[in-house]
């Protein structure tokens, strides 16, 4: 059994309220859980003193046992100290995405201007190759 320490939520709609849990990785998220371990009220000023409640040495012995915390009670965790800062992703997905999506019309761009200027330069030197003789005979 794989343990997690997570947010599982509460409260009303756009009014959330978390619960501080440790939880079977398998169990849905606002289910079943092992045991609870504090509160977290993301509506409330980030400096009062019950935004983030957690029961300290219950989460220590949590992360002791091998129970990993989901992303943001890490980020929350080591504000407080609890567990090293996480390592941040480079780019979130979706703009990854966008990001790859992007750069595919940049190098179609690219290659299309690069085309054109390839044609261009071709007509231009059969236009002067058509004037080279033209020019000849006239001299004659």
């Amino acid at each position: 059994m794989s343990v997690r320490i997570r947010l599982s939520r509460g409260g009303s709609k756009k009014r959330p309220f978390y619960r501080v849990v440790a939880a079977d990785q398998r169990a849905p998220r606002d289910g079943r859980f092992i045991e609870r371990l504090g509160s977290y009220n993301p509506m409330l000023p980030q400096d009062h003193a019950e935004r983030f409640v957690i029961n300290e040495e219950r989460i220590k012995y949590w992360l002791s046992q091998g129970a990993q915390p989901t992303e943001r009670l890490e980020k929350l965790l080591s504000n407080l100290g609890l567990v090293a800062a996480p390592a941040l992703r480079e780019q979130p997905k979706k703009s990854a995405l966008k990001t790859k999506a992007l750069e595919r019309i940049k190098e179609k761009e690219e290659k299309a201007k690069a085309a054109a200027e390839a044609a261009a330069a071709e007509a231009a030197a059969a236009a002067e190759a058509a004037a080279a003789p033209a020019e000849e005979a006239s001299a004659e």
